[in-house]
């Protein structure tokens, strides 16, 4: 009799038990002959070498899967065991699965584009109104590129421009302070990350938020780098942030030209970056319009209000 101290790295060993144990239950009635005890996320199993081995590449298969599509269910366990496709195995075009198992695709012509464009290409604008998906489907390219390990690091950024309340006025430390502003960077990566495996990655600086000015003086290499509401930026900080590039890295910015926060007069750094850099092979430029917006029905009522608005003022 051999024992085997298998561990969960990289899942979350609740989901991998399932409800009540559930799924551990099934493995016990499809692997008689083995003793299997589960502490934490170790799996303590007892058995002849050979039927631990069979059980150790069906673990190693369930694992991978539950680390991919953030799900398994039942008939996801059997499938598995007996060697056969699940259902989010044969889906297509799928980037990553949601914490809910939910797959995350394009939603519309303009966002196939920016996909297609981090496949190709190092550095890509994605320019667009509130709702079109470009800050999620970023963060959805850098976290696919990471699983696969195409990239050591993801490193997600924004100016930290007030919108009418000040920094001063905010309790806490810089931390606190800043915290705020990044708040929809957190919000995407929890919804596309167990919350445990996410804090281990700050923790670890696999993942580091952080603003816009902390970039300075950095060379960022093997990173997916996404720098969000950059309208936001002046045209020295884009500038300064674009050369920060390194080795194996990918750029994403994204922003809205409608939403400027900063001071009147000011001319924002990605409307000058748009104007400068349109047309430098390697770089790729993909324009969102109301018709991408993904967000209620209402988004795009509004904006196209907005959008009308604006064109009255100027005639």
């Amino acid at each position: 009799m051999i024992e085997k101290h298998i561990v969960l790295e990289d899942i979350d060993p609740v989901v991998f038990y399932g409800v009540g144990n559930a799924h551990l239950q099934i493995l016990k009635s499809l692997f008689p002959k083995l003793r299997i005890v589960a502490r934490g996320n170790v799996l303590k199993v007892l058995g002849d070498e050979e039927d631990l081995n069979v059980f150790e590449k069906h673990i190693s298969r369930l694992r991978e899967h539950l680390y991919h599509f953030n799900r398994l269910d039942t008939e996801d366990l059997l499938r598995i065991v007996n060697g056969e496709k699940t259902q989010s195995e044969s889906a297509t075009n799928v980037i990553v699965y949601s914490q809910s198992g939910r797959p995350i695709k394009s939603r519309s012509e303009n966002q196939q584009l920016l996909i297609d464009a981090f496949a190709t290409k190092d550095m890509i604008f994605a320019i667009g109104p509130a709702g079109t998906g470009k800050t999620y489907l970023s963060i959805a390219l850098a976290v696919k590129a990471l699983k696969e390990k195409q990239v050591k690091k993801i490193i997600l950024s924004r100016p930290a421009v007030e919108a009418g309340e000040k920094l001063g006025f905010l309790p806490g430390d810089m931390k606190d302070k800043i915290d705020p502003y990044l708040q929809p960077l957190y919000d995407a990566l929890e919804d596309l990350l167990p919350v445990a495996k996410l804090q281990d990655m700050m923790e670890k600086h696999i993942i580091q938020i952080a603003p816009l000015a902390f970039m300075r003086g950095r060379t960022l290499n093997d990173a997916v780098v996404i720098l969000d509401e950059a309208q936001n930026t002046t045209p020295a900080q884009i500038r300064m942030f674009l050369t920060r590039m390194g080795w194996n890295t990918k750029m994403l910015i994204t922003g809205d030209l409608t939403q400027l926060d900063l001071p009147h007069g000011q001319q924002s750094g990605l409307r000058e970056a748009f104007k400068i850099l349109k047309g430098v092979d390697g770089i790729a430029f993909v324009e969102m319009s109301e018709k991408d917006i993904v967000r209620h029905k209402l988004v795009t009522r509004i904006v196209h209000a907005y959008e009308r608005a604006d064109a009255n003022k100027q005639s």
